[in-house]
């Protein structure tokens, strides 16, 4: 028996019913994971190649001679037909291996393609609505809108964050947005996110607007869903669970309360989502060249037992580093993506070059994949992160500008003012982010973060009959509330989806689970560092909506591999089917009945009782 085929770590996606065989290659009928052998793709297209005498078999004809043992009778196996010939060229062969079947075929075909933009419309819509409706509600700057709203506001104003006036938020909220100081604040992020916010102002009517303040969140939450859709159905090649994706996303509710708050983790999430799309169509788009390169050297009569060929410049990458800089730009955690995402690319590369049938795929794909990735992906990230505190550089006024100026011969003298300055600036940062220990009653461990234990609440008023705009003849007081608590039975779910995912993962060396595991891990592993018995950092549970969107792929991920194995099997997969639509209408039910007390609309008390059954959401 030969090694098993690396195709399945590539590609994860089995071969359709009636594929026919590759010469020497046998994938059992029922299983749709069946790993077959690697293939000599030349010596396939050989006609020699695996040729036997009529009616002989391994052992030798049937009742005859063993041709291994002569003399010897072998058993009376009836004789086993010679596969036919596989009509598709080198190319499609290798096509099929590198991308898989599915997806090989998804764009072919119209009925793929019209589902696909008409879902992504659709579902895109669904975003808008939930997002839009009603965004200036409530009119008052709510938890960290607080410092992010006025930190844009002046950042746009004067090239830099300026001080506030004690108290200031009842003037800002009233339209009394002037009252800022001529000096410079301490911020402790990076600028992209603020100025987003502030393009957001601009387009919406300008500082006096609570509208306004949110609307950079709202249009990033909604192009976050159509991303999605088009991400999940390359993922997982099929429209119908992109579609899936989306809608999950579009009504869960850490993505519609940070959709409808100027919080900068909203934008965080949307670079790191850039960038993982980035390299999925990366993925394809390298594995498309690479299945075209070997089969011409292939079909020329040549070999890549040792290395294969180059790919040229990977633009894609290219476009996943500058997110990425974008990503760390407006928060530091989005370096912990750099990481996670650099070794992912660098895994696919390895796997590809191994299904290929590159004899030293290992070798070669660190020398030609490994290292141009890294200086892609990295020192991009770095210069766009460098370009983003232009407004810095450029602004005497701006916070620790002259810092090397007031102190000479301090710091890191061999560098520029300009970067001792800013480099100074950081390690303040720095200092502030590690050391951040403070009571706070909605501080969370990050164990329960992903069952959405202890919801941060950004806003709650609760009011008598007849007191503000709780009408005078109601039976009971009336609450509003914004609470960043994600659909309970989404999250649950997902939290059992992930277990489910990453045995799937290994047990069919898929390397879909890798990928939807990949956005949990870089956003949410790494906080364990700053919890209990580690740190006693002050961390919230709404820095989940930093890796959202792989928490959604994460519960579909089970869902595929379900309909995937049941194929051609219509009764069971008819009820894969039902299950999965019952999960979805029992999510967008949650969400609904939730959906108040996502966006600060008023409802009686005891409605807001009813819904905030734990004692740990309160």
């Amino acid at each position: 028996m030969t090694a098993p085929d690396a195709d399945a770590t590539a590609t994860g996606d089995p071969a359709p019913a009636g594929t026919p065989p590759d010469r020497g290659r046998h994938r059992a009928a029922d299983d749709p994971y069946g790993r077959p052998d690697v293939p000599d793709l030349a010596a396939a297209d050989r006609p020699e190649a695996g040729a036997t005498g009529a009616g002989e078999v391994a052992h030798g004809a049937a009742g005859g001679p063993s041709p291994a043992f002569p003399g010897v009778p072998s058993p009376a196996f009836p004789p086993v037909p010679e596969a036919e010939p596989d009509p598709r060229s080198t190319h499609e062969r290798l096509l099929d291996r590198l991308l898989g079947a599915r997806r090989v075929r998804l764009d072919l075909r119209r009925r793929d393609r019209f589902w696909g933009w008409f879902g992504t419309i659709v579902v895109t819509l669904l975003a808008a609505a939930t997002r839009l409706w009603n965004l200036g509600q409530p009119h008052k700057l709510v938890f960290d809108e607080t410092y992010y709203v006025k930190d844009a506001f002046t950042l746009g104003r004067l090239g830099f964050e300026a001080q506030w006036p004690d108290e200031p938020n009842p003037a800002f909220e009233a339209g009394d947005v002037l009252t800022y100081l001529d000096k410079a604040a301490y911020v402790v992020h990076p600028p992209i996110g603020k100025w987003m916010i502030w393009l957001g102002m601009e387009a919406g009517g300008g500082a006096t607007s609570s509208f306004a303040w949110r609307l950079a969140s709202a249009v990033v939450g909604i192009l976050a869903v159509f991303l999605l859709v088009r991400i999940a159905r390359r993922l997982f090649a099929s429209s119908a669970m992109g579609v899936a994706a989306g809608l999950l996303l579009a009504i869960d509710g850490e993505a519609i309360v940070h959709s409808r708050t100027a919080l900068l983790d909203q934008f965080l999430m949307l670079w790191v989502l850039v960038a993982f799309g980035c390299l999925v169509m990366d993925r394809e788009q390298a594995r498309r060249r690479l299945a075209g390169r070997v089969a011409e050297i292939l079909d020329a009569g040549g070999t890549v037992a040792r290395y294969g060929p180059r790919l040229g410049f990977r633009w894609w990458r290219l476009a996943a580093g500058v997110s990425l800089g974008l990503a760390c730009g407006t928060k530091w955690s989005g370096l912990w993506f750099v990481a996670v995402f650099g070794i992912l690319t660098v895994l696919w590369d390895l796997a590809a070059r191994r299904a290929a049938g590159v004899g030293r795929w290992w070798e070669d794909s660190l020398v030609v994949d490994a290292v141009p990735a890294f200086l892609t992906i990295v020192p991009t990230a770095f210069v766009v992160y460098l370009a983003s505190w232009w407004s810095w550089f450029t602004h005497a006024g701006a916070y620790m500008r002259q810092w090397a100026a007031e102190h000479p011969g301090e710091g890191v003298t061999w560098l520029p003012e300009s970067l001792r300055s800013l480099l100074a600036y950081h390690q303040q940062m720095w200092d502030f982010h590690t050391g951040l220990s403070s009571d706070h009653p909605y501080a969370s461990h990050p164990l329960g973060w992903i069952v959405q234990w202890r919801p941060t609440s950004f806003f709650w008023e609760k009011q008598a009959p007849g007191e503000g705009t709780c009408p005078a003849d109601a039976a009971d007081a009336c609450a509003r509330a914004v609470t960043s608590l994600g659909n309970p039975l989404l999250w649950l779910l997902a939290a059992l989806a992930i277990v489910a995912t990453i045995w799937l993962g290994i047990r069919f060396r898929d390397w879909r689970a890798v990928a939807v595991l990949s956005g949990t891990a870089a956003g949410w592993l790494p906080w364990f560092a700053y919890a209990p018995p580690f740190s006693d950092r002050t961390i919230f549970t709404f820095y989940t909506i930093a890796f959202t969107p792989w928490v959604v792929l994460t519960l579909l991920y089970p869902m595929v591999v379900a309909l995937e194995r049941t194929e051609g099997r219509r009764r069971e997969r008819g009820l894969v089917v039902a299950g999965i639509l019952a999960v979805l209408l029992v999510i967008l039910a949650v969400s609904a009945v939730f959906y108040p007390l996502w966006t600060g609309t008023q409802v009686p008390y005891p409605y807001w009782q009813n819904v905030m059954r734990l004692e740990s959401w309160i």
